[in-house]
């Protein structure tokens, strides 16, 4: 078992940042890799990024690379998502995920957070 913990949501302007953490719990070490998935009102949930295990290796969907950056501290146990240069489209809410394997695909993860806010306003 896993358990992730979304915040940092919030209203932000267009143009601004937000940083979300995802403070996982369990058997993460299992579990390594985090991906991070938004969904907005009447869409689907899409990916976002993610990050391997040892944090080496990141990918981003196109809509966000170059503006939103995925790190992660094992020690802590904590990925963090920067978002920078915000856009009211990237209002929805974010969610975390742990899975076994290197994957875009939202099946691809066996455990969720319960998701943050993140509200751009234009």
């Amino acid at each position: 078992q896993v358990q992730l913990v979304e915040s940092g949501g919030g209203l932000v302007q267009t143009g601004g940042s937000l940083r979300l953490s995802c403070a996982a719990s369990g058997r993460t070490f299992s579990y390594g890799y985090i991906g991070w998935f938004r969904q907005a009102p009447g869409k689907e949930r899409e990916f976002v990024g993610l990050v391997t295990r040892s944090g080496g290796s990141t990918s981003y969907s196109d809509s966000v690379k170059g503006r939103f950056t995925i790190s992660r501290d094992n020690a802590k146990n904590t990925v963090h998502l920067q978002m920078m240069s915000l856009k009211p489209e990237d209002t929805a809410v974010y969610y975390c995920a742990a899975g076994i394997r290197y994957s875009r695909a939202r099946d691809a993860y066996d455990y969720w957070g319960q998701g943050t806010q993140v509200t751009v306003s234009s």
